[in-house]
């Protein structure tokens, strides 16, 4: 608040007289500098007489939504659920007992395998009135249903329609009716600095809200260190500890524009995000088809630097010289895979895919993510000095039984 020195001369009178002006005048002055922060007009006090005695004073009711982060929690709150799930794990007997020779004394007498229960509790969020939920992958691991508790303490029981542990996004229905649901917003266009809400049970402590703001955009999953997943995350300072996992990151206007994962135990004071783009793409398979297909090439990539290069051509195993210090280099192909049979080679440098230049191997895996298979996808390489354009189809991501 800007004072002129008049002004800030009456205002210091008015807190030296006391009684009400002065009381009437300090709330104001601090609810005014508090909604300044948060973006809500100052709730005005009713004027009262200089000379009220201050247990007099009444004031206007203030708004049950304070701020920015009381409206979004109000207006989200009931549309993110708890996911408890469980899941039957096998203890596997010690070798000793697995060895014929022991096996010879203890025949039928020797221990069985043991069968123990693993319970995990995760969070989610309702997309659709009829019971459409959007939550991690790891969260329903290993199991077909799991009990979903709502805010106002209904509880359902779950199906688990699809997961894909490659983006960690699943989905699960429960049946029911005219259930409240979140809006979606756009993570495209988030600038680091911007106010991030997260929501989601951590730890086993339902509804609990988090708030920071947009830390980092854009970060790979090698950054991240899950160099298994195809997602670039959101980074935020907002709290997010296991148990979050599957409830939605909001923007300031209470919208969706992420699902929050506790995918490093160790990320003391970060979280990550999966965009609500990728997620809403990988969701609407899974409830379409009850599985996502990942587009899937079959090479091995690593960004050229001056220092990369040095290192490969000083490699005996690796057969081609490399003359460019920067693009993104095929250090092998897979045999038999889509790039194989297209005619990409170890030693190839791609410049672009599907017209747009490159430089890194998450900017070669996010325009191959969104391709069609089966669809031609042109890459400009550079080979032995010599560009070229090689046409190759994608096929399926290879899966692990």
């Amino acid at each position: 608040m800007n004072l002129s020195l008049k002004q800030l001369a009456i205002y210091t009178s008015l807190l030296t007289i006391g009684g009400g002006v002065g009381i009437v005048g300090s709330q104001y002055w601090l609810q005014q500098e508090r909604s300044q922060i948060l973006k809500e007009p100052p709730t005005l006090l009713a004027p009262v007489a200089s000379n009220t005695k201050p247990s007099t004073v009444a004031a206007i009711p203030q708004s049950a939504n304070p701020n920015f982060i009381a409206q979004a929690v109000q207006k989200v709150g009931p549309s993110v659920v708890r996911i408890d799930s469980a899941r039957r794990i096998s203890n596997e007997l010690p070798e000793a007992f697995r060895n014929p020779f022991f096996r010879r004394f203890f025949g039928d007498d020797s221990p069985a395998p043991r069968e123990r229960v693993e319970r995990g509790t995760g969070s989610g969020f309702i997309l659709s009135t009829d019971g459409r939920i959007l939550t991690n992958a790891h969260v329903v691991s290993g199991t077909d249903t799991v009990e979903v508790t709502l805010k106002d303490g209904r509880t359902f029981e779950g199906r688990v329609v699809g997961s894909d542990a490659v983006t960690d996004v699943a989905v699960v229905k429960i049946d029911s009716k005219d259930l409240p649901t979140v809006k979606m917003g756009r993570s495209e266009g988030l600038i680091p600095g911007q106010w991030a809400i997260a929501i989601g049970n951590p730890l086993g402590l339902d509804n609990t809200v988090t708030a920071g703001i947009i830390s980092a955009i854009g970060r790979s999953s090698s950054q991240v260190g899950v160099p298994d997943k195809r997602v670039n995350f959101i980074q935020t300072d907002a709290a997010i500890n296991p148990g979050n996992s599957g409830g939605p990151l909001l923007n300031d206007r209470g919208e969706v524009i992420g699902v929050n994962t506790a995918i490093r135990a160790d990320a003391q004071g970060l979280g990550f995000a999966i965009p609500i783009e990728t997620a809403q793409r990988i969701a609407n398979q899974l409830f379409t088809k009850g599985k996502v297909d990942h587009p899937y090439l079959g090479i091995q990539m690593v960004d050229l630097t001056p220092a990369i290069r040095k290192e490969i051509n000083e490699n005996q195993d690796f057969k081609v010289k490399i003359n460019q210090n920067e693009g993104v280099l095929i250090v092998r192909v897979m045999e038999d895979s889509p790039a194989d049979e297209a005619g990409v080679q170890q030693g190839d440098v791609i410049q672009k895919v599907a017209g747009k230049a490159v430089k890194t191997a998450e900017q070669v895996q996010s325009i191959v993510e969104v391709s069609r298979i089966g669809a031609e996808l042109s890459l400009e390489i550079v080979r032995n000095g010599q560009p070229q354009q090689i046409r190759v189809k994608p096929g399926v991501f290879p899966t692990r039984n």
